[in-house]
């Protein structure tokens, strides 16, 4: 299939996206975004249709060429996770060889590569019945967005996630499960110097649940848990009456999940504090991510796009979670980190490099081109 890539108009569109400021929570600015790809895939004869899941996050859009089942299942997020004002900071720039900004790697350089590629297709009268899917809730869990995708992932063959490939250019088909634990601790408050005997340390007690939780991270297994937040007390001459924290959570293994719920029984039931009240909840936002025989056939297309493309194409797993989680853990084969080449994510120094964007659409393209074609 041959295709044409404009690169100026891309990184014009690119500007124009991410000079939008669009974090989660920020609906006018999602739903600005969600508008621009709106008209623009309807003005290629792609069907749109928004998703409303309430007015705590913007829109967001399934796209199709046909109808399911779906040869594959294309994911972005138009969501970022920089508050509003910082285009006013820091907007789009550019130098020779990369391209700077809130959200430009993270992804709206991928949705991009979804509508380019949509055009693409449309232009070239190439075959297969897809369905391109704009979460807009992505960087905050996904949870009102789960159920949709994954009722959308059982009607496609593949899943082919848009997330930005790694700064090295590595690819991944393989993802931690993500999850949190926040718990709150009810103790009694006394003074500390005058009768702490009457008094119940809920701090104390949140230091006995850290060093228990910590004590279940595995390396060998890629299971950690980390408590990245905590707070407590008032003033240091009074028992604490009241903890809080939340556990950040990664398992590579599903069965991790079974040994981190029996160590929460096991301290809630044989607390260190006597009086102590204890209140947890655990759940895993993300399951793991994880190749099946399926998804390294998928892996060996991408393998030979690439090939084609002039890419070469290498893999890793990450500690991070994407939307390929909930089709990968459905057994849908799902191949991640096929949009642009970059870096820095969150973070000021996020960039895009300006020249692997034209290969790694040709990239994207071959790949969409092989898979109506393709047995898994």
């Amino acid at each position: 299939m041959k295709i044409s890539f404009n690169l100026d108009q891309f990184l014009k569109d690119l500007e124009y996206l991410v000079n939008i400021d669009s974090q989660s929570k920020d609906t006018e600015g999602v739903a600005e975004v969600a508008s621009f790809f709106e008209k623009a895939f309807a003005g290629i004869g792609w069907k749109v249709e928004k998703k409303d899941f309430g007015p705590a996050v913007g829109p967001s859009l399934k796209i199709t060429n046909g109808e399911a089942p779906y040869d594959s299942l294309l994911l972005g997020h138009l969501d970022t996770v920089f508050p509003k004002g910082t285009v006013a900071e820091r907007p789009f720039a550019r130098d020779e060889k990369r391209a700077y900004g809130p959200g430009v790697n993270d992804m709206k350089g991928g949705l991009l590569f979804g509508l380019y590629a949509a055009r693409a297709l449309t232009e070239a009268g190439a075959p297969g019945s897809f369905c391109i899917v704009y979460n807009s809730e992505e960087e905050i869990g996904s949870r009102r967005a789960r159920p949709w995708i994954e009722e959308l992932a059982r009607e496609s063959r593949t899943a082919v996630i848009l997330e930005p490939a790694r700064p090295n250019g590595n690819l991944m088909n393989e993802r931690k499960g993500l999850g949190r634990i926040d718990v709150t601790f009810h103790g009694k408050a006394a003074h500390a110097g005058v009768e702490p005997e009457k008094g119940v340390s809920a701090v104390n007690e949140m230091a006995h649940w850290i060093i228990g939780l910590h004590g279940l991270t595995d390396f060998g297994k890629g299971t950690t848990l980390n408590a990245g937040v905590v707070s407590g007390g008032t003033t240091p001459n009074v028992v604490p009456e009241k903890a809080s924290m939340t556990v950040d959570v990664r398992i590579k293994i599903p069965e991790e999940k079974n040994r981190i719920e029996a160590k929460i029984a096991e301290l809630k039931a044989h607390p260190a504090t006597p009086g102590i009240n204890v209140e947890a909840d655990f759940f895993l936002t993300r399951p793991p991510m994880n190749p099946s025989p399926k998804t390294m056939k998928l892996c060996a297309l991408v393998e030979e796009a690439g090939r084609e493309a002039g890419v070469e194409v290498r893999w890793q797993g990450t500690g991070g979670g994407s939307d390929g989680n909930f089709t990968a853990a459905l057994d849908v084969p799902t191949v991640d980190g096929l949009g642009p080449v970059g870096g820095g994510s969150h973070a000021v120094t996020e960039y895009v490099e300006i020249g692997e964007i034209s290969s790694r659409f040709a990239l994207l393209m071959g790949i969409l081109e092989r898979i109506p074609h393709a047995l898994f």
